[in-house]
């Protein structure tokens, strides 16, 4: 082989070396180190925990027990319809996530699960939290059950919440901010505290989809 011969197909190995790893840096699923999440208000558990045993029910009727966390990461709110500004600003973020996902045709996009848990069970009939929850992401699961089966749940995720009498002789309810992660082993992975971002909790997911 000649001189320049070599020095060609030298150069044509560089650059393809080049553009390989330019497509590789632009696709690649991005990834967060667990420093850069707590920066970002996202806590993973040393070791997840298990959850023991729970029967609530979705919005369309069918149960929703720990089966259901099982295949996907499950990103989960706990709020109430009535609720004024948290828990629309907190659902929102959780649907742009969910369509950015899906519009980028993010191969894990499907392990993506939305879930909204009532803590206001008394007003928040299946009807209304299913209407509430797909206006989010028609993806989305609205979950409700009985207080004490919803007590249950929340006490091992360490959400708590809880009825405020109002001046007008209702009730508000107070309840834990955070968004709760369980991983696809239905374990408790971790929670991201607020104030909540579509950029954090989409880089959250892709790095532990790619991670798990």
């Amino acid at each position: 082989m000649s001189a320049v011969a070599r020095t060609v197909l030298l150069c044509g190995v560089f650059i393809t070396l080049v553009v390989g790893l330019f497509v590789y840096r632009t696709v690649q699923t991005p990834q967060l180190s667990e420093e850069q999440m707590r920066e970002r208000g996202v806590f993973l558990l040393p070791t997840p925990r298990d959850i023991s045993p729970f029967a609530l029910t979705d919005h369309t009727g069918a149960p929703f027990s720990n089966s259901s966390l099982l295949g996907k990461w499950t990103f989960a709110y706990f709020g109430f319809t009535n609720c004024p500004d948290i828990c629309p600003t907190s659902m929102s973020v959780l649907g742009q996530v969910d369509a950015q996902l899906r519009a980028g045709a993010d191969a894990a996009a499907d392990r993506f699960q939305g879930v909204l848990v009532t803590v206001d069970p008394e007003r928040d009939t299946a009807e209304r939290l299913g209407q509430y929850a797909t206006a989010f992401s028609p993806r989305f699961l609205g979950v409700l059950g009985d207080r004490a089966s919803t007590f249950l749940l929340a006490n091992q995720l360490n959400v708590a919440f809880a009825k405020v009498p109002s001046d007008d002789g209702g009730y508000t309810m107070d309840h834990t901010g955070n968004i709760v992660i369980v991983n696809p082993k239905g374990h408790y992975h971790g929670f991201i505290k607020l104030p909540h971002t579509p950029e954090t909790i989409r880089l959250v997911f892709q790095t532990l989809a790619a991670q798990f």
